[in-house]
């Protein structure tokens, strides 16, 4: 298995990777995990491959040859699509985080982004994941919503799922975290354009943009 996690700094790409190796980890699997990124910080754009499976050579996922692409934010989900396989499984979190650019006015926001993957022969499953964060009880739980709803869509032992997060947060977050994957896994994704698109209408499950300062 070939996955990639994409969004920006600050949206916990690593800790997702981290749960992800420990869950395959424990399904018997070797498991390599790589962090890719321009500026880690708050904004910048940050990518994690991580490659599960008999024999792992090389922690890097060639590009074309993921089979998951997991989207924190919706532009690094756009940007990162290509290094999926055709008929790959891309999982976008709805919400704009909007750049510099975009912010200053030198660039445009692109419209119809899961569209446009899909387009491009890749299969899409979008959520509104900072919704469900919030019912969790903390924005900062995308990472770990995206996990549940990348859980339910590729089956396994949901138990393993769940040793995996205990394995990998502070006992003090737990409770949170276990709660948000719950949110993720329980989501019902649906089905939209095409073949595994779901998203909420336009102004409404979208939200409104994040803006970084």
């Amino acid at each position: 298995m070939n996955i990639l996690i994409a969004g920006v700094g600050g949206q916990g790409s690593l800790l997702a990777s981290r749960i992800l190796g420990s869950y395959y980890l424990s399904q018997g699997s070797m498991v390599k995990v790589s962090e890719v990124h321009g500026m880690s910080q708050r904004g910048g754009s940050v990518v994690t491959y991580v490659r599960a499976g008999e024999r792992v050579d090389s922690p890097l996922v060639p590009q074309g040859e993921a089979d998951l692409l997991i989207g924190l934010e919706r532009l690094e989900a756009l940007r990162w699509a290509p290094h999926t396989k055709p008929g790959g499984l891309v999982v976008v979190n709805t919400r704009k985080i909007l750049p510099m650019p975009v912010i200053t006015g030198s660039e445009a926001y692109p419209e119809g982004v899961e569209e446009s993957i899909e387009a491009a022969g890749r299969r899409v499953v979008a959520i509104d994941a900072l919704s469900l964060a919030q019912q969790a009880g903390d924005v900062r739980a995308v990472n770990v919503v995206m996990l549940g709803v990348v859980a339910k869509l590729l089956g396994g032992d949901r138990a393993g799922w769940e040793a995996a997060i205990a394995a990998c947060v502070k006992p003090g977050f737990l409770e949170l975290n276990l709660q948000a994957f719950l949110l993720g896994y329980g989501y019902e994704c649906g089905h939209g354009h095409g073949d595994g698109y779901s998203s909420a209408p336009e102004g409404q499950g979208g939200g409104d943009p994040v803006v970084l300062e």
